[in-house]
């Protein structure tokens, strides 16, 4: 019984949202004239996305963060461990839901479901909600007979993902907040304060130190060219996000940045981490190898590492190695490369990537607790500096003059 959305007018002549399950969209609207409503929209729960309006992927309709995947995965896992069918299960978790969104997914999801679709297939109506090695797992769960393991390990891999990236931007609060602080800092100085002492040192009619006239030069930049100086930024970001929808330009910029010294070591490691992950998830449940690569590279952001996955699986199909693969491309780490071999060699790679995953989780929270504990005192050192040139500038000239006057 497919799940419906409607919008109607009660008695008193206020709006009414909500979700029921009906044959058709006019058994619903029949529902809600019995009480007494008039009917204004019923449409089928569907992924919205694609309608081409402008807000259209700003809407959270179908989408699903990484914390609502994994408490909707715990949760089926727990239900269904406990003998519950899986039609029951996600009436039980679009119950617990508590979010309108969550719950009309769960729900078009339980109503595909008791049509006779798998899980799998059901969830393919919410692409956004349920990526395609999401579905692959659950797939491969359903065909194998274990649906309640293979959940139970997906929800520890979206819950360990989750809490990596809660941390780093957790991290990053504080580094955000004194850059915003030391820009507007600097901006109010070069902008109000700067433009008075200069008018005191212009009366006087003294040569200015050559510290003293860059500042003025620097401060007549500001007061008179910032609104430019922001159009061509906010226009600079608009271009690139423009060309950035071009493939070609995309993977150029992703290239680069892959092979950047310390940026594209943690591009190239949180992708390492994210493939290894994927494909431990996939080989235990059963996904042969080259299937499983395939769908793996989708959860790598980094255009250049994906065709490198994408190669590596040409290359695994034609009978060679994935280790060997995967470190001709040059972007994945010795250590994963290293280990998927012994895993290949010993027979247990699903074991090892699971471990090289564990290990490059371990890597990357390293070098990014490194980097945003050095940031918040670097930019207090930035900011320091730059006021300390301020101030120095604007005492100079009065230092200048106290010597001419003999004080």
């Amino acid at each position: 019984m497919p799940a419906f959305e409607y919008r109607s007018l009660d008695a008193g002549g206020k709006i009414k949202k909500g979700m029921v399950e009906a044959d058709s969209a006019r058994q619903v609207r029949q529902q809600l004239r019995n009480k007494g409503w008039v009917p204004i929209e019923v449409r089928e729960t569907r992924d919205q996305k694609g309608k081409g309006t402008l807000f259209s992927g700003l809407s959270r309709s179908g989408k699903l963060n990484t914390a609502e995947q994994a408490l909707i995965t715990r949760q089926l896992a727990t239900l269904i461990r406990s003998g519950l069918p899986i039609e029951q299960a996600l009436s039980a978790v679009a119950r617990q839901a508590g979010r309108p969104h969550v719950e009309r997914i769960v729900l078009a999801v339980r109503a595909k479901v008791t049509e006779g679709y798998s899980l799998a297939r059901s969830m393919g109506e919410f692409p956004r909600a349920f990526p395609e090695m999401y579905r692959a797992t659950v797939a491969a769960g359903e065909s194998s007979g274990h649906l309640e393991q293979v959940l139970e390990q997906l929800s520890e891999y979206l819950e360990n993902r989750h809490d990596t990236g809660r941390s780093v931007m957790q991290s990053l609060i504080y580094p955000i907040f004194i850059m915003i602080f030391s820009i507007l800092i600097i901006v109010m100085m070069m902008t109000f304060v700067v433009p008075r002492m200069v008018e005191v040192f212009a009366r006087n009619e003294q040569t200015l130190p050559m510290l003293t006239r860059v500042m003025i030069t620097v401060s007549d930049l500001f007061r008179d060219w910032l609104w430019l100086a922001v159009l061509l930024i906010v226009v600079g970001i608009f271009a690139f996000v423009r060309a950035m929808r071009a493939p070609s330009f995309r993977m150029r910029v992703h290239t680069r940045l892959a092979r950047m010294p310390l940026i594209g070591k943690l591009i190239c490691t949180s992708d390492s981490s994210r493939l290894a992950s994927t494909l431990g998830i996939l080989s235990r449940s059963g996904v042969p190898l080259v299937e499983a690569l395939a769908i793996s590279s989708q959860v790598v952001g980094n255009l250049a590492i994906r065709e490198a996955v994408n190669q590596a699986a040409a290359r695994v199909r034609e009978g060679g190695n994935l280790s060997r693969a995967l470190e001709t491309s040059g972007y994945f780490p010795p250590m994963l490369v290293q280990m998927i071999a012994s895993g290949e060699a010993s027979g247990e790679l699903d074991r090892m990537l699971t471990r090289a995953a564990e290990y490059q989780e371990r890597e990357m929270s390293g070098v990014v607790n490194t980097v945003v504990s050095l940031l918040g005192p670097a930019m207090l050192l930035m900011m320091a500096g730059l006021v300390v040139l301020i101030v120095m500038a604007m005492m100079l000239p009065i230092l200048q003059m106290n010597k001419l006057f003999g004080i």
